[in-house]
């Protein structure tokens, strides 16, 4: 496809669009949604599968071509079968994801493989019962590693496995994940724990350094380095040197922030584009959307805010303040 490039004005081409179609989740993972006591946003916010659809057509005419749909959980919301087989066939579209707990995998990967998804990544930060229930309110463990064998099953490959390390709470399951790798050929992620908790309780001292996590790994099982795909890839990416299934990835974004090569840009639930995951300042295109505006007048709007997108995240600088809205609220 010979499409035009979004580009910010710091010269960075956006090419990656995550798309929340929900703020709900069915766990309550600590560092994102810890209260039983959720305010969700009202139906009427949320934008409906047609609306979605509408604008990712327009980001991907300006040059958009891999899509993520995420949540909070995105098997939360009805169908969404019905919103995966249109954006996979929007031309242009050349990747689409989807990031979920796991939870609901088992009968219906398949069915989500069929109406398009490409590739899926898992969120799961403890490979043992008790660990798992802490970190995510539920004791539901089993079920989401029946949900990742139905996504290999349902060949929606390179299944992915994304885990938030957290010194103190389950920096010492950096093992167990690299043996699911090997043993299942899936890849795993290890992201560095970020301010985005809805408790506030995130500290520096609580992020444990990727480096750190690889070091461990490769004391055990030696890894050799994978050439990254572009410069905009935010894991570094790692294989292990016998040859075994599986690959090992590390997503720093506090200690080795990748915002120079930044190529996303996100569609919240209730229709703001966020043009960073730590920004403060949130775009309101269902204003227009809902108000008559034209493809023209939205296409636009999202020229004009991606313009608008930070050189780079602030997390390590003294003055840096904590977006209003948890990772469930912004999506994934």
């Amino acid at each position: 496809m010979n499409q035009p490039a979004l580009t910010d004005s710091h010269g960075r081409a956006i090419r990656d669009l995550r798309i929340s179609i929900t703020d709900r989740c069915n766990f309550r993972c600590f560092y994102c949604m810890p209260t039983e006591a959720m305010e969700w946003q009202p139906k009427t916010e949320i934008l409906t599968y047609e609306e979605i659809i509408r604008l990712t057509e327009i980001f991907v005419s300006l040059g958009i071509n891999k899509l993520r749909v995420t949540g909070g959980e995105p098997m939360v919301r009805r169908d969404v079968e019905e919103l995966i087989g249109p954006l996979a066939q929007i031309p242009g579209v050349e990747d689409l994801a989807m990031t979920t707990n796991g939870h609901f995998l088992r009968g219906r990967a398949e069915g989500l493989k069929k109406a398009g998804l490409q590739r899926l990544t898992i969120s799961m930060d403890s490979l043992t019962p008790e660990r798992f229930a802490l970190l995510t309110g539920r004791n539901e463990l089993h079920r989401v590693l029946d949900g990742i064998d139905a996504a290999i099953e349902a060949g929606l490959h390179p299944v992915k496995i994304n885990s938030v390390t957290i010194r103190g709470v389950n920096d010492d399951q950096s093992l167990g994940f690299a043996e699911m790798a090997r043993n299942k050929g899936v890849h795993v992620r290890f992201i560095e724990f970020m301010p985005l908790d809805n408790g506030k309780v995130w500290r520096r001292e609580m992020v444990m350094p990727g480096d750190e996590v690889r070091a461990k790994i490769n004391a055990v099982y030696p890894l050799v380095p994978v050439a990254s795909a572009s410069l905009s890839e935010t894991a570094r990416r790692w294989k292990f040197a016998d040859g075994a299934p599986g690959e090992i990835g590390f997503i720093n974004p506090v200690t080795q922030p990748f915002c120079g090569h930044c190529s996303r840009i996100r569609l919240t639930a209730d229709g703001m584009i966020r043009t960073c995951l730590f920004s403060n300042v949130e775009h309101n295109i269902k204003r227009l959307l809902r108000g008559g505006a034209s493809d023209d007048d939205l296409a636009e709007f999202i020229i004009a805010t991606v313009e608008k997108k930070e050189a780079r995240h602030h997390i390590n600088d003294p003055e840096f303040v904590q977006p209003l809205r948890t990772m469930s609220c912004i999506g994934g």
